[in-house]
């Protein structure tokens, strides 16, 4: 098999590399690292360098994110699968070189007088 043929076995026409999202995640997945679509992410502001060990995508973060941008849209600039971004987002987020901003979230059970109310007020409608 000619280096060619090795290339191209680990490249789908359509969807681009096969193995790429696995080797930049370290095969890691986002169960513990699962960040709402919402949330906004920005840099931390660096007293100096960058740390050395960062991949190139967790550059492409902190570059994209020195103004606010929800997870959600770091994903579709980056042109990277979600669940890739919110590993990326962890170990930045462990490293304390961004600021999350998670959006609040609404009770689980809406208060009952609340309830009441909304069903009077469309029976009077």
């Amino acid at each position: 098999m000619t280096s060619n043929e090795r290339a191209a076995a680990w490249w789908d026409r359509d969807a681009g590399p096969v193995v790429r999202p696995y080797a930049m995640t370290g095969g890691r997945v986002p169960a513990a690292a699962r960040f709402d679509v919402v949330a906004t992410v920005r840099a931390a502001p660096l007293g100096g360098a960058l740390p050395p060990d960062l991949q190139p995508e967790h550059r492409q973060i902190l570059a994209a994110a020195r103004s606010p941008i929800t997870v959600a849209d770091l994903a579709a600039e980056l042109d990277l699968a979600l669940g890739v971004v919110q590993v990326l987002l962890h170990d930045l987020a462990v490293q304390e070189l961004i600021c999350l901003h998670e959006p609040g979230r609404a009770s689980a059970v809406p208060d009952e007088n609340v309830l009441k109310a909304v069903v009077n007020g469309l029976r009077a409608l």
